[in-house]
């Protein structure tokens, strides 16, 4: 979830040295159009940029409440830190925005009036080493966005055949080399584990061709991309939390969803689409029959993506995609 905004948080994460940036803040919240007295959820809660924006808006148009979820402990301790000014009117929730409307069951909440979900890794996650989300620094294979909860890095590594392994390289990564990085990895295990994030590094540099090495991005980027993203079940967590939401927006709420990857936006814009489908009669039927008709309204005909200005002052913003959806 990196955040973004041109107000930069120099502390956070328990790390004076963190520095956070909320991706198309002003777009994604104009996008929720807020109500005053609405109940708003924050489902990838990350430093608090998109939640500040949000319960600014609700104050100043008479009250409301939001619900902040994320799955980092750490997350909800420094956004609880930086939304204080605004404690009686927000509610943080620990957990995956993947179950987030079980999540607001639980807490008695069943009628939301808008929900914003940032889609990407966090910057703190990437830039905190012991993390193992990043190539850039020597750490044990982690890569859980929950940590201590459920698989690592290091048992898809070492646990994962080569089949399998491949597979998620190529989904996730998009990597045309996945079959050969794979082979590389199997191979090496067979002699000791893999347990550090530059030990993968060297084993994918050396899968990849040195004449494909040169091009653009690092060599290691998809390969580290498709193994966060089978980690923390991130796609599955997208299509949980539109469907689970949906039913649970009034008439007139929105999502505002930001993606990081074809594959995240893939699952939103498609997401979207099927509430937005009327009559599914056969086009040969002279009068409709299944009486079904749209739920929802696409707002983003194409998706918002960053301004060149927010791309050069956040690099990591530069694939964001924003779509807005509304219940009719």
């Amino acid at each position: 979830m990196p955040d973004s905004d041109t107000n930069y948080m120099k502390e956070g994460f328990n790390s004076p040295e963190f520095k956070h940036y909320t991706v198309m803040l002003k777009e994604t919240v104009d996008g929720l159009d807020v109500k005053g007295n609405g109940i708003y959820v924050d489902c990838t809660t990350g430093g608090g940029g998109h939640s500040e924006e949000i319960l600014t808006r609700l104050k100043s148009a008479g009250g409301g409440r939001l619900i902040c979820i994320d799955r980092d402990e750490d997350a909800l301790e420094t956004a609880s830190k930086r939304l204080a000014p605004y404690k009686d009117s927000v509610t943080f929730i620990k957990g995956n925005f993947g179950n987030a409307d079980e999540l607001l069951h639980e807490h008695g909440i069943f009628n939301i009036d808008g929900a914003v979900a940032d889609l990407g890794v966090s910057s703190f996650q990437l830039d905190t080493p012991e993390r193992g989300f990043s190539y850039m620094n020597d750490a044990p294979l982690d890569m859980r966005m929950s940590k201590g909860e459920g698989k690592s890095a290091y048992d898809v590594i070492n646990g994962y055949d080569e089949k399998r392994l491949g597979d998620i390289i190529q989904l996730y990564g998009e990597e045309r080399f996945a079959r050969r990085i794979a082979s590389y990895i199997v191979e090496a295990r067979e002699k000791k584990p893999i347990e550090t994030t530059f030990q993968l590094n060297e084993l994918i540099k050396a899968a990849i061709p040195a004449k494909n090495r040169k091009e653009g991005q690092h060599p290691s980027k998809r390969t580290f991309q498709a193994i966060r993203i089978e980690v923390n079940g991130e796609l599955n967590a997208v299509s949980g939390v539109i469907n689970g939401l949906f039913p649970m927006l009034n008439h007139g709420g929105r999502f505002s969803f930001i993606s990081f990857h074809s594959l995240e936006d893939r699952i939103v814009k498609h997401g979207y689409l099927e509430f937005t489908k009327g009559c599914t009669c056969p086009p040969d039927f002279p009068v409709c029959v299944c009486g079904n008709k749209p739920k929802a309204k696409i707002i983003t005909k194409k998706p918002i993506t960053p301004s060149q200005k927010e791309i050069s002052e956040n690099p990591r913003s530069r694939s964001a995609k924003l779509r807005i959806l509304e219940k009719i």
